[in-house]
């Protein structure tokens, strides 16, 4: 599965699966962006996310963690 910076429900949930004792609350952009960046299967432009874009991840991953 090739993950893009569009599909933020993907992507926070293979971040629950990664990091499932991490509270996101927790977790800076920049560390948010190296760790998505990171991910397998991970296929997009590392310059192409916008703080938007990591906000609307980073919701998906606190609704998995909550």
């Amino acid at each position: 599965m090739s993950l893009k910076w569009t599909d933020s429900r993907a992507i926070g949930e293979a971040l629950y699966d990664e990091y499932p004792d991490t509270d996101p609350k927790t977790v800076r952009f920049t560390d948010l962006h190296r760790w998505i960046c990171e991910l397998d299967g991970f296929d997009d432009n590392p310059d192409a996310s916008n703080e938007k874009i990591l906000e609307a991840i980073l919701l998906v991953w606190l609704d998995e963690y909550q």
